[in-house]
């Protein structure tokens, strides 16, 4: 029996059973005395009284065919009655809006404390990706606002950080960490429960790992990807230019590009040789037939590879007349200007970040950037970029998927890292592959000022949302708006005065909203909101990071455990390009030292 057979039977059973039960009057009119109607309705009740003597129904065929026409007037009236009917809500006319209660985010949380993303001090969220009840599935990408001193780091950074002991659901964790304070007050922790520790800055760059976007390309979309991220975050203020020079800036950096990853040694395939190449295209608008040193070279890679991917975009390039070609060349050097700083060469020389292992081991990388200075923040766009392509094509390619270890990225300040191209399809497609990125900001205009019409996408891709305090309006506005209203009860009182006094009193329901924005914009500090995807908000507690185990390995606790970045990057070994090494990988996951 199919399941709609079987609904369409359990709604009409209860008229069988009228309809039999209903034969029975049928069967009374049959059984009672008398010639004609008005003699049958004297003796209806010796026929009731027959009728009901037996609790069987009647099968006869006048009186089954009176069961069944009671039963159907009886559906009929059903029917017409529920199309007619008034639809009420009470005390939710105006809206049903309400504050969370503690056994609406149970079936979220998972028992050990230890496997959840911390949002508030009573609510917290299962690092489980794919929890026994899937209605309870939700993605990690959480966004945080909060105006400047509401806690954004000290209320949601640092906890989740400390939650670094997950044995279920080992993580890895990328921060971004204005300032550098972050690492120096956890970086400790995390070396003690056996993470690498990685960290690039770009405030001194003589305290950074090396960084080199070269050494993760591996095909020519990888070089497109790596353009396409350089070109968006380098095109500096004001109002963007003709895109015809972008498209032939595009051209040339994917051409040279291609060469030094197909063609220059492993040591030279850095910025500072692609700046060399820009360095020596020299143009003449006098002489079309000169040839510079960088023609002549792909020139000779033309006779030995016609087909080559460099070859082809360069030939592109090489369409634009002097006067242009030489137009593409200026804009090329002030884009590449940054370049010219040798400590910038030096840092992109060759890499110790590696990037594409975050997902195989459990691994901290702080991202330093500056609060007041966006100069050097392609390079950080370009790591995330790179970051988030690498992670998704090595969970596909080697693990099935998903990756062994989730990678979390808190990215505090993220307005200020640039934007990540593609990011409003990037975070859509991250939580298959076990990767969630935390989203803080000052305000959602921020996101808006930066993404453009696509800021909604990415706002709608967290399933949770924090609001830790602020007064910026279009973020309290939205936020009131998303709250929803909840219908309250109100009374006027009115009195009139003439020969008599007379006095009125009147009751009535409204709608108000949950939150106000005068209510939001004074918000206790200690107070935040939270927004979970399927759940009714939350206000709650902001958390408090000295209940929680860990905090005792942090410099707050006891400025001795300070992390020491000067010495942790002076133990680093600096090869030059002329040394020849061998490198060992050790597995230590066994090792009951290192898991303690």
């Amino acid at each position: 029996m199919s399941e709609k057979t079987k609904k369409l039977l359990l709604m009409n059973l209860p008229y069988l059973f009228v309809a039999l039960f209903a034969t029975k009057f049928g069967q009374a009119w049959r059984l009672a005395a008398g010639s004609d109607a008005s003699g049958k309705l004297l003796h209806l009740m010796d026929g009731l009284t027959a009728a009901f003597a037996s609790p069987l129904p009647s099968f006869y065929p006048t009186d089954l065919g009176v069961g069944v026409l009671l039963a159907a007037a009886l559906r009929l009236a059903v029917y017409v009655k529920g199309r007619n009917a008034k639809k009420f809500r009470k005390n939710v006319e105006y809206g049903s809006a309400r504050w969370g209660k503690a056994e609406d985010i149970k079936p979220y949380i998972d028992p050990v404390f230890e496997n959840n993303v911390i949002l508030t001090q009573t609510e917290r969220l299962t690092m489980n990706s794919r929890p026994k009840d899937p209605k309870t599935s939700r993605n990690k990408n959480v966004l945080v606002v909060g105006g400047s001193g509401s806690g954004k780091t000290r209320f949601f950074i640092k906890p989740n950080l400390m939650q670094c002991d997950s044995k279920d659901y080992p993580t890895s964790f990328v921060v971004t960490d204005p300032k550098g304070s972050i690492v120096v007050e956890c970086g400790n922790l995390l070396r003690r429960r056996g993470y690498r520790i990685k960290i690039l800055n770009t405030i001194n760059f003589k305290k950074s790992m090396h960084y080199n976007p070269f050494a993760y390309i591996h095909s020519e979309k990888d070089i497109l990807k790596l353009v396409t991220a350089l070109i968006t975050n380098t095109k500096g203020e004001g109002k963007e230019g003709d895109d015809f020079w972008v498209k032939a800036e595009t051209l040339l950096y994917t051409a040279l590009i291609g060469y030094i990853h197909y063609e220059a040694p492993v040591e030279e395939q850095n910025f500072a040789t692609l700046i060399e190449f820009i360095n020596a295209s020299e143009v003449r608008e006098d002489d079309e037939e000169f040839k510079n040193p960088v023609d002549l070279m792909f020139e000779a890679l033309e006779k030995e590879k016609p087909n080559h991917f460099a070859v082809r975009q360069y030939k592109k390039y090489k369409l634009a007349a002097g006067k242009t070609a030489k137009s593409i060349l200026i804009s090329c050097g002030a884009r590449m200007a940054p370049f010219d700083i040798q400590e910038l060469r030096d840092l992109t020389a060759y890499d110790e970040l590696e990037l594409d292992t975050l997902g195989d081991r459990r691994t901290a990388l702080f991202i330093i950037i500056s609060d007041t200075d966006d100069t050097f923040n392609f390079l950080v766009s370009m790591a995330y970029t790179q970051l988030f392509n690498l992670l998704c094509e090595k969970a596909d390619d080697v693990y099935g998927g998903r990756l062994p270890v989730h990678v979390r990225c808190l990215l505090d300040e993220f307005a200020n890292i640039g934007q990540i191209p593609k990011f409003e399809k990037l975070i859509a497609t991250i939580r298959s592959r076990e990767i969630s990125a935390c989203l803080v900001l000052q305000a959602q205009s921020q996101l808006k000022a930066l993404y453009k019409d696509n800021a909604d996408t990415i706002i709608g891709n967290c399933d949770s949302a924090i609001f830790l305090g602020g007064k910026e309006r279009t973020t309290l506005k939205e936020l009131t708006e998303s709250l929803g209203k909840e219908t309250i009860d109100t009374y006027n009182t009115g009195e009139s005065r003439g020969r008599e006094v007379s006095h009125s009193l009147n009751y009535q329901k409204l709608g108000k909203d949950l939150a106000s924005v005068d209510e939001l914009s004074v918000l206790d500090g200690g107070k935040c909101i939270l927004q979970l995807r399927g759940v009714r908000p939350f206000l709650s507690d902001k958390y408090d990071i000295t209940k929680h185990p860990n905090y005792k390995y942090l410099s707050d606790y006891d400025p001795r455990n300070a992390f020491p970045i000067e010495r942790f990057l002076s133990t680093k070994l600096k090869p030059k390009p002329d040394d020849v090494f061998n490198t060992y990988s050790v597995d230590l996951s066994g090792d009951p030292k290192t898991a303690e």
